[in-house]
């Protein structure tokens, strides 16, 4: 989905605790984006959302996902149209979500085990 909304948010939610087994519950840290927090916004029940402070990025792992992806794949390149640009976001994402140690690496922050004891 090219758009970020509260209904691609409930999607992603919903997808997503489908892919779960059915006794596990997920603590799903969330930052204070717009369709974070929408009060249409549909939580599945094996999901709690642990939302951070606004303005926080140092306790948002994603954050550093977004950095990584744009120094090593999407910075200093011009392209030359929407498609090119989806192309080269997709390129990178798989590249990245490939190396699962990178993820870990990149997400790893010691607060995360304390939220889940």
């Amino acid at each position: 989905m090219p758009t970020v909304n509260t209904e691609a948010m409930s999607r992603f939610l919903k997808d997503f605790s489908a892919s779960l087994e059915p006794d596990v519950h997920v603590l799903f840290v969330m930052d204070q984006a717009g369709w974070h927090g929408a009060k249409e916004r549909v939580i599945p029940d094996n999901i709690t959302p642990v939302p951070l402070p606004p303005y926080s990025p140092e306790l948002n792992p994603v954050e550093r996902i977004w950095l990584y992806l744009r120094e090593r794949f999407l910075v200093h390149r011009l392209l030359d149209d929407y498609d090119a640009i989806v192309d080269a976001c997709c390129e990178a994402w798989n590249a990245f979500t490939a190396d699962i140690e990178r993820i870990r690496s990149l997400t790893s922050y010691p607060w995360i085990p304390c939220v889940s004891n």
